[in-house]
């Protein structure tokens, strides 16, 4: 087994603030930036920041489906990490100033990937699948912070 990376970056035109509050809002403005792969989204703990805990399934490709359980935590200032109960799944939301009045969200999502050929072709085509995912979802976040 090896780890699987991906890496998704936005520069938003709204303050750092704005967009760690957007984000750590599990209740309200997260449902409404989850694009198509999502389904059953679920707050079951919680809903804004750290100890929310937050279920949804996940259709990566036309065949995989993750089932999710989320707990969030507050690590540092600017920080979300969600770490999946269901698997070796770590999606981190990092957010930092981009200059006045402009944020940058960078999400990194880490899981244990299969070993063998299976696994070359997971950390080569999976983490483009889910860069697409997170870019559609920060696009949504522009939107709903325009």
């Amino acid at each position: 087994m090896s780890q699987v990376y991906a890496v998704t970056q936005r520069v938003l035109e709204a303050s750092p603030e704005r967009v760690y509050e957007a984000l750590a809002d599990y209740e309200q403005t997260r449902p409404r930036l989850l694009p198509a792969q999502y389904s059953e989204y679920e707050v079951r703990e919680g809903g804004k920041g750290a100890g929310t805990r937050v279920h949804w399934k996940l259709q990566a490709t036309e065949k995989r489906i993750r089932d999710c359980l989320f707990t969030v935590s507050e690590p540092t200032p600017g920080e979300l990490v969600e770490t999946d109960a269901n698997s070796s799944m770590v999606i981190t939301w990092t957010v930092t100033p981009a200059g006045e009045g402009r944020a940058k969200v960078v999400v990194e999502t880490t899981w244990q990937g299969a070993g063998g050929i299976g696994g070359f072709f997971e950390r080569t085509f999976a983490p483009k699948g889910i860069n697409r995912i997170h870019d559609e979802v920060l696009g949504r976040l522009a939107a709903e912070l325009g």
